[in-house]
């Protein structure tokens, strides 16, 4: 046994003995390949890009905890160190002149500012109740795009909600102090406002879900309603200090409908006589109001495009055209925002009269969009482009919104032939919609009537709704329901009472109220989209037929016409003639239009970008959202809802030539 058992042991020494080098080379093979894996001459992209990502992303974080773990006194030191020193916010400022809370102050959103959660809806939206689909971080839009999308829309026939979707406003002021982390809109100015006292129960926002024409949101949501029991209770709980009422971009035009609503018998109206504005409100303060639309909404309606969009389809051409990975493509996004009835509300209203025709426009071509911006929005100062060169502009003419061709834009309207689109009748046979996957309004258009559009060559803002009525035709049928682009000829007439009306100012009464007071506040010194170079888009069947050509170039560095967009004075979104007309001479005294005499002023605050990244989106912007952060303008709010009025302003302050502009058009007044 001794012996076997001997055996066994030298057995199994020998196997050990063997099985050693065979261990030893498995770990040598082993630490051979790590070698060759981690081996400089090795380095591949990929490895490249890990280490640079996450470099970026350790350096952010890092810089991150500095900023929040630092003194605030710090961060300030350093920004003051680069830029001089800071001055105070207007509220800080005002505050160490002893003004304190005095009227309630009332703010409307305009368009897609307003957050919207989502209430009820389909499967592929569980887990999304009260979730925000509109604002916030936009998550569900990455995640899942066409459900989003579903739920965003409106029913097409009615303008409501579509069957199993409830897609409601959030309410209270966090509705718009954001549009998306960190992009204030209303922040900047609610802040200030707390500076000199004022709280949740001295102001309101008075959200409203902006996809609904203005009436609908009192069908669905009683929310003008809302508004006027809100700014009763205000009054009538500030000692009866009438409000402040502070709309932006299309709440200027929501707010405008309000006014007539209110005042009108029920059931279209409100019941609240007429006087109810003289009691309730002080002043309407207007920022960036597209009073008489802005030429931007054409380009949305038309082909889903604006200047931006048409620059990307120059270094993309056709991506945004395909359905990529579900996301939105332009057929997508016509889908959803025709359903939005209250696009409709900023078409250009006044036609011709107020917008130019052929071959006039009341700018002139006057502006030069090479002009350096001034950084002084305290001097009393007019006409400052009146100089500008006007030898390159002569050739634009903006009262002719669309073109097909940039010849076409530049030549006098007798060398042009044009062939009447709305002689056209459309084929029985749907042209291009036969293997398409998204239905637009397009899809039932042939080849012959999508070709008559562009044959008609020259489209002015007299001309534009018959367009829009051809190519879109339930689009403008609900819109017609809701919406009016005309001049009245006589304001006494009693077709005038009816809702569609009452955002169109060229077509409603101010209220009876001598002592209220209404300012158009808006950005100048901003090239701002006012016409449009388009061509056939002839890619695919399934594309909107029509695109702005980004091909156009008006030649020069100094020219107003780039990527197909000719520009004019504004605040990069609504021209000045739209924002300042009605406060330069529509309203200016007692008109039809302003029977009481309703004082007005117009404040313009001249463009001034960011000097550098650290300060942000500017204190002195005329941007159109960015505006919201002037302190010129923040001052001239709080002033106001500390009870001064405009004469103690310095009444209006003036940089574009609106005035001249208002006189060269022949409205009666």
């Amino acid at each position: 046994m001794s012996l076997l058992r001997r055996r066994k042991v030298t057995t199994d020494s020998s196997k050990s003995a063997n099985s050693e080098p065979k261990e030893d080379e498995k770990k040598n093979q082993y630490n051979n390949r790590r070698r060759k894996c981690y081996s400089p001459d090795k380095w591949s992209c990929w490895d490249s890009c890990c280490w640079f990502i996450g470099f970026v992303c350790s350096m952010w974080w890092f810089l991150l905890f500095l900023y929040n773990a630092l003194p605030a006194s710090i961060p300030q030191y350093v920004t003051e160190a680069i830029t001089g020193p800071l001055p105070d916010p207007p509220g800080v400022k005002l505050g160490k002149e002893g003004l304190t809370v005095k009227h309630p102050v009332v703010f409307v959103p305009g368009i897609v500012t307003g957050g919207l959660e989502l209430w009820e809806g389909h499967q592929c939206a569980e887990g999304l109740f009260r979730k925000r689909l509109w604002g916030g971080s936009f998550g569900e839009l990455y995640k899942r795009p066409l459900c989003w999308a579903e739920h965003m829309s409106l029913d097409n026939e009615t303008g409501l909600d579509p069957p199993g979707i409830r897609v409601r406003p959030v309410s209270g002021l966090v509705a718009a102090d954001y549009f998306a982390a960190g992009y204030f809109v209303w922040a900047v100015l609610i802040a200030n406002l707390a500076e000199i006292g004022y709280e949740e129960k001295t102001m309101y926002m008075a959200s409203y879900d902006w996809r609904l024409s203005f009436q609908n949101t009192e069908v669905r949501d009683q929310a003008l309603s809302r508004i006027k029991s809100n700014i009763e209770l205000m009054v009538a709980t500030n000692g009866g200090k009438k409000v402040v009422v502070i709309p932006h971009s299309m709440g200027v035009l929501y707010f405008l409908h309000f006014m007539k609503w209110v005042e009108a018998p029920a059931p279209m109206g409100g019941g609240g006589g007429s006087d109810w504005c003289a009691k309730h409100i002080k002043a309407v303060m207007n920022i960036g109001a597209p009073f008489l639309g802005v030429p931007k909404s054409v380009s949305g309606l038309f082909s889903v495009e604006a200047r931006d969009i048409a620059i990307a389809r120059t270094f993309a051409p056709g991506f945004l055209d395909k359905d990529v990975f579900g996301l939105q493509t332009f057929q997508h996004l016509m889908r959803m925002t025709r359903t939005w009835d209250s696009t409709m509300s900023m078409i250009p209203k006044g036609g011709d009269t107020i917008w130019g025709g052929l071959d006039w426009s009341p700018e002139g071509g006057n502006f030069d969009c090479s002009a350096k911006k001034l950084k002084d929005n305290n001097t009393h100062k007019a006409g400052q482009n009146a100089s500008s060169n006007s030898g390159d502009m002569k050739s634009a003419n903006y009262g002719r919104i669309i073109s097909f061709g940039k010849d076409v834009a530049k030549a006098h309207s007798n060398m042009i032939e044009r062939v009447d689109f709305r002689d056209t009748v459309k084929g029985d046979k749907l042209g291009n919609s036969s293997s398409c996957d998204i239905w637009t309004e397009y899809h039932e258009m042939d080849n012959e009537s999508i070709k008559a559009v562009a044959d008609y060559k020259i489209y002015t803002a007299g001309s534009i709704l018959d367009l829009l009525h051809f190519v879109a035709p339930k689009l403008m049928a609900r819109g017609g329901a809701h919406f009016s682009y005309g001049i009245a000829d006589n304001l006494d007439d009693p077709k005038y009472e009816h809702y569609k009306y009452w955002s169109n100012p060229l077509e409603t009464k101010l209220p009876n109220a001598p002592d209220m007071e209404i300012y158009s506040m808006y950005g100048v010194g901003i090239p701002t989209e006012r016409a449009y170079v388009y061509k056939l888009n002839t890619a695919s069947d399934c594309n909107i037929p029509y695109q702005i050509d980004s091909s156009a170039e008006g030649g020069s560095e100094d020219s107003c016409l780039k990527g197909g967009v000719f520009s004019a004075n504004g605040d990069e979104t609504v021209p000045v003639l739209s924002a300042g007309f009605m406060c330069a001479k529509g309203w200016r005294g007692k008109t039809r239009f302003n029977p009481s005499g309703i004082r007005t002023y117009i404040r313009e605050f001249n463009h001034a970008p960011p000097a550098n990244l650290l300060e942000g989106r500017g204190t002195q912007s005329g941007a159109h959202v960015d505006i919201m952060g002037n302190f010129a303008l923040i001052e001239d709010i709080i002033r106001v809802a500390a009870g001064a009025t405009g004469e103690d302003l310095g009444g209006d302050r003036v940089y574009s030539d609106i005035f001249k502009w208002s006189d060269r058009i022949n409205l009666q007044l």
